[in-house]
């Protein structure tokens, strides 16, 4: 494992991840003095999650040209100079506005972080990519908490001494990601040799296996499971990171309180990704998804019910629950197009992202109408139909590294 490269590009997700985090409660604090409903914040948070995450394909193709270089360092860069302008904007739409353009750093820095994550990985890329995300999710869960402090002590005014703090981590990433990764090849096929090539028939698993690949990824029905699984997972997870802060506020919780509370919910997600890529690297991938989508319902209903110690432990339940799949399908995605992993990988993160974004948004405008409260208890329901998309998919698990055959010396 490239420990080196690994680490300068996880700790700049966390960075970046920081700030996007910030989006919802940022939007939330302006909320009084722009006078906005829910749907408009939701509707500022779904357009700068669409700006960071769709274009992210695109940023893929990039990084794949540059094979992980350069852009790592420069999306972050990019975010945090027009995270810093963001009190300098007069009117709703010109913060929208602002924080959207800064959006595009964190769909330049994604891509790149999927490929490097997995290459530094060797035999172990789901455990590495989980490292990766492990590390972004734990700046999704310190970024509330971080902006909510600043919020309620300096206003929005101090947001630009919350993005000089990520300055180190730009110079980290420059200096350590500055050397191409290196490409995948296809290893040639064996010599033949009357003696020792194998029979037709010495080789039906790989042949099978190969075949049964092939088929799954044409197939309609598991392409639509795969897309609705993602949909429907984004929706509860995306929306509740959006619409909480607003939620506490209305229950006259603090910026710093509520920062705090949905802080544990994104941190226990960052828990949950690595648990998924340990999972996923060694059992059924299936029924993993499956089994976290069911489990995280209760959860996700009872932290909208409980206070206190009650609700850290439900946050944090459903927050784990919830991220458990998530390097599970990069991986399963990146299996597809193994040389175009940065695309792909971008493609599917981004597709997480917007997905999430819009039917969080479409949750905000239901809330105008039937009350926030509400809104978030059906979404609790919501991850039951990603855990049975998840029994269309294909049945698969890493493949085991093979024992090397013990040699006379080696053996006792």
């Amino acid at each position: 494992m490239d420990v080196k490269r690994l680490t300068a590009i996880s700790l700049g997700h966390f960075a970046i991840d920081i700030l996007n985090s910030s989006i919802a409660m940022i939007l939330t604090a302006v909320a009084g003095i722009f006078d906005l409903t829910v749907s408009q914040i939701g509707l500022g948070a779904m357009i700068y999650t669409f700006a960071a995450s769709l274009t992210q394909p695109l940023f893929g193709m990039v990084a794949d040209r540059l094979r992980g270089r350069y852009l790592g360092a420069i999306g972050l860069l990019w975010t945090m100079t027009f995270y810093a302008l963001a009190p300098l904007m007069p009117s709703y739409p010109a913060l929208v506005l602002c924080l959207t353009i800064g959006a595009l750093g964190s769909g330049a820095f994604h891509p790149v972080g999927i490929v490097n994550a997995a290459a530094s990985g060797g035999r172990y890329p789901t455990t590495a990519t989980s490292i990766f995300f492990v590390l972004g999710q734990t700046g999704l869960a310190v970024g509330p908490i971080l902006a909510g402090i600043v919020l309620q002590t300096l206003g929005v005014a101090g947001l630009p001494y919350l993005a000089l703090v990520m300055a180190p981590v730009v110079i980290l990433m420059a200096v350590n990601l500055h050397q191409p990764i290196a490409e995948e090849r296809t290893p040639p096929p064996p010599a033949r040799s009357t003696a020792t090539s194998p029979s037709p028939a010495s080789a039906p698993a790989v042949t099978t296996a190969l075949a049964a690949s092939g088929r799954a990824a044409g197939n309609t029905l598991i392409v639509t499971a795969f897309i609705l699984l993602i949909a429907l997972r984004s929706t509860t997870l995306q929306s509740y990171v959006t619409l909480l802060p607003k939620y506490f506020d209305d229950l006259g919780y603090a910026p710093a309180l509520y920062g705090t509370m949905v802080g544990v919910f994104s941190f226990a997600g960052a828990m949950g990704t690595f648990l998924g890529g340990y999972l996923g690297d060694r059992f059924n991938r299936r029924q993993v998804i499956f089994l976290s989508m069911v489990a995280s319902v209760p959860f996700s209903y009872g932290l909208l019910h409980l206070e206190g110690w009650g609700f850290f432990i439900m946050a944090a339940m459903a927050g784990a629950a919830l991220n458990i799949p998530h390097s599970i399908l990069l991986i399963m995605a990146q299996r597809l197009l193994p040389t175009r992993k940065g695309m792909i990988g971008g493609a599917v993160l981004g597709f997480m992202f917007a997905s999430g974004a819009a039917t969080a948004w479409l949750a905000s405008w239901f809330a105008d109408l039937v009350g926030l409260g509400t809104v978030l208890n059906w979404l609790a329901l919501v991850p039951v139909g990603a855990g049975l998309c998840a029994l269309v998919l294909p049945s698969t698990r890493a493949a085991p590294v093979p024992a090397r055959p013990a040699t006379p010396a080696a053996a006792d």
